[in-house]
């Protein structure tokens, strides 16, 4: 174009201060998001074992050494996997939060989240975290440590959260802050295996009930009007 302060090539793009954007960069970027998506919803039906360079390779109609040269072995495309589905989860869970302010609201509208997340089937098979934690939980190795890391992330930004709102007067000062985690969490994750393996959605209901008679049993006068859904 007349008057332009770059140039193009057939092998990339070159911007006005020189620097040079290579094509084949993006579609390997490309690639991987498409080859990530499908691992994700693989392993959450069948686990992280069920997935491959060759079948992934077959199932896209890829070259094979091209997905290989993006992951290199097995063992990295599940750690890529399990990489991307917490990227997937924090956006579904966590982000919609974020200008949500700290307190007993706050708290179940995360498992409310959660809930959502898993009964929407953002994954084919539920939660991702929950399938491939019954896969891995009595193994060792990176694969173990990647997904016993993203659990323990995620209990403890619910701990966390819990404790922001019993900060801001919303439970009780002695709250037992990784008694009520562990129990909120407990009961989403029976839902999703209620759901998943009987068909069973009014699990969430149930699920959601119960988390909210949970978190108002050890709220304040505050947090449990906090807790009251408007008529």
């Amino acid at each position: 174009m007349s008057g332009s302060t770059g140039s193009t090539t057939g092998t990339g793009t070159r911007t006005g201060s020189g620097a040079k954007t290579d094509g084949r960069v993006e579609r390997g970027n490309q690639t991987r998001r498409l080859v990530l998506g499908r691992t994700m919803d693989i392993a959450s039906i069948e686990g992280l074992e069920g997935l491959s360079l060759g079948r992934i390779a077959t199932e896209l109609e890829l070259s094979k050494s091209g997905v290989f040269a993006l992951f290199g072995s097995k063992e990295e495309l599940q750690l890529a996997t399990i990489r991307a589905a917490a990227a997937v989860f924090a956006e579904q869970v966590v982000t919609p939060l974020k200008d949500v302010p700290p307190g007993a609201s706050r708290v179940r509208a995360l498992c409310r989240n959660w809930l959502t997340y898993s009964s929407d089937r953002v994954f084919s098979g539920g939660c991702f975290f929950y399938a491939v934690s019954a896969e891995f939980d009595a193994r060792t190795g990176p694969v173990h440590d990647a997904v016993a890391r993203a659990r323990l992330d995620w209990t403890a930004y619910m701990e966390r959260s819990l404790s922001e709102a019993r900060a801001v007067g919303d439970f009780a000062e002695d709250l037992d802050v990784e008694q009520i985690a562990f129990e909120v969490i407990a009961l989403m994750e029976a839902a999703n295996a209620q759901s998943v393996l009987l068909g069973d959605t009014r699990a969430y209901g149930r699920a959601e009930q119960g988390v909210t008679a949970r978190l108002r049993s050890a709220a304040t006068a505050r947090g449990r009007a906090a807790l009251t859904d408007p008529a």
